[in-house]
């Protein structure tokens, strides 16, 4: 027996036998994440408890057991789907935005791309729609929304604070009082938008978030802000 499990591992070891491997586990990484995409997108129309392996499986056009292979329980599922909610704020949300110049630039962008992200769903922004659906259910699923809902606190508020060291905006803003008032309008315009049909939400939040940044911004700001903040 010895000699035949050693065999078996040689076998393993051997080229083919690896790029069989990496072939499958790049497979079953692809499907994962064609799952939690649609996760998302069931989400932000119908809640996240929605969100169950009978359901997926439908919406997916995989079977139950196929799921269970990925995901053990409705709670490891719905855990995933905001991690991977996360991932696409991230890719459309933040890393756009910080391709504009540091400071004011920065920031305003932070804020059109949210608003623009928050209209890529049917359902709206997946956040907005987690975050009251979740608030005072205490679990790993709110942990995970809530620190990620903090992460994307703390990003503008570092914006601020860069704005205010690249003498946009003046040193007597507190950063994490206006990443604040920023985010409650960029969840404003969703708001308004998703229960309301209001079809001036977007502008009016940022005509909103304009008026916070002219109150703080110095003159370089403000000559920055008239330039379309860049």
């Amino acid at each position: 027996m010895p000699r035949a499990r050693t065999a078996v591992a040689a076998r393993a070891r051997q080229p083919g036998a690896r790029r069989a491997a990496d072939v499958a586990a790049a497979r079953g990484a692809t499907t994962r994440q064609r799952i939690l995409q649609t996760a998302v997108e069931l989400s932000t129309r119908e809640g996240l408890e929605a969100v169950t392996i009978g359901k997926l499986a439908v919406a997916s056009a995989m079977s139950k057991a196929g799921l269970f292979q990925h995901f053990g329980s409705k709670e490891e599922l719905q855990v995933a789907t905001v991690a991977a909610a996360r991932e696409i704020f991230i890719d459309r949300a933040v890393r756009p935005a910080f391709r504009s110049a540091p400071g004011l630039p920065r920031l305003w962008a932070l804020c059109e791309h949210w608003i623009a992200y928050s209209g890529t769903y049917d359902g709206g922004c997946f956040f907005a729609a987690a975050s009251a659906e979740f608030d005072g259910r205490p679990g790993p699923v709110r942990d995970r929304i809530a620190a990620t809902m903090k992460e994307w606190l703390g990003t503008l508020a570092r914006a601020v604070a860069e704005a205010q060291q690249h003498g946009h905006l003046r040193r007597d803003a507190e950063p994490a009082q206006v990443a604040y008032e920023l985010n409650a309008l960029e969840l404003a315009s969703n708001w308004a938008r998703q229960l309301l049909g209001d079809r001036r939400a977007v502008e009016r939040s940022k005509t909103a978030m304009t008026g916070v940044l002219v109150r703080l911004c110095t003159p370089e700001g403000l000559r920055t802000l008239r330039r379309g903040g860049s």
